[in-house]
């Protein structure tokens, strides 16, 4: 089990994990049409370009490996700030967007190692802050992110889903290093 940076290669693989954990944690999230008419080639071709022409610096993605097969990936990035929001205080942040582990490769610390990864790079690129928006209903992400030591951070967002609009809560932590992380 690993976590190391995606490779063109492991695009086809990132869109099969995102269309199962999708199609199986949000099926009452997001819209049926939505789910039913995802396009795994055209995921794939974009996946493929993040990984191999990254908008920034800071953007990257992530895999989580087991047995030579991608089991999970996290992508990361600088955050848009929404109407109104000015820059944390805290310093820089960093987005996490998503982060995915396909449910059958669940509960075998995939996430938790992806977290930490992009929460290292975070730091070596000087930011001091992680979040990530995840949908409301979304509780069982919410309780990882929860036991990792993050919290709401009090935005919320609409998106426009094709359906029934679909509304994300922020999360958030601080990348403050302590004597045990050092």
């Amino acid at each position: 089990m690993s976590v190391r940076p995606a490779r063109p290669v492991d695009a086809r693989a990132i869109a099969r994990v995102q269309a199962v954990t999708w199609r199986t944690a949000y099926r009452s999230v997001l819209p049926l049409e939505v789910l039913d008419s995802w396009g795994e080639t055209t995921a794939a071709d974009a996946w493929r370009v993040a990984v191999e022409a990254p908008p920034t610096p800071g953007h990257g993605v992530l895999v989580a490996v087991e047995q030579d097969t991608v089991v999970g990936f996290a992508a990361y990035g600088p955050p848009e700030l929404a109407d109104g929001e000015r820059p944390h205080p805290a310093g820089p942040s960093t987005e996490v967007a998503p982060l995915l582990v396909e449910p059958r490769w669940g509960r075998r610390g995939h996430g938790s190692r992806l977290l930490a990864a992009v929460a290292d790079l975070a730091r070596g690129t000087g930011a001091a802050r992680l979040q990530v928006w995840l949908p409301e209903q979304d509780t069982v992400s919410a309780d990882f992110f929860e036991s990792a030591g993050w919290a709401r951070d009090g935005w919320v967002r609409t998106l426009d889903t094709g359906g029934t609009p679909l509304r994300e809560v922020r999360w958030h932590t601080l990348l403050e290093e302590t004597d045990e992380t050092r």
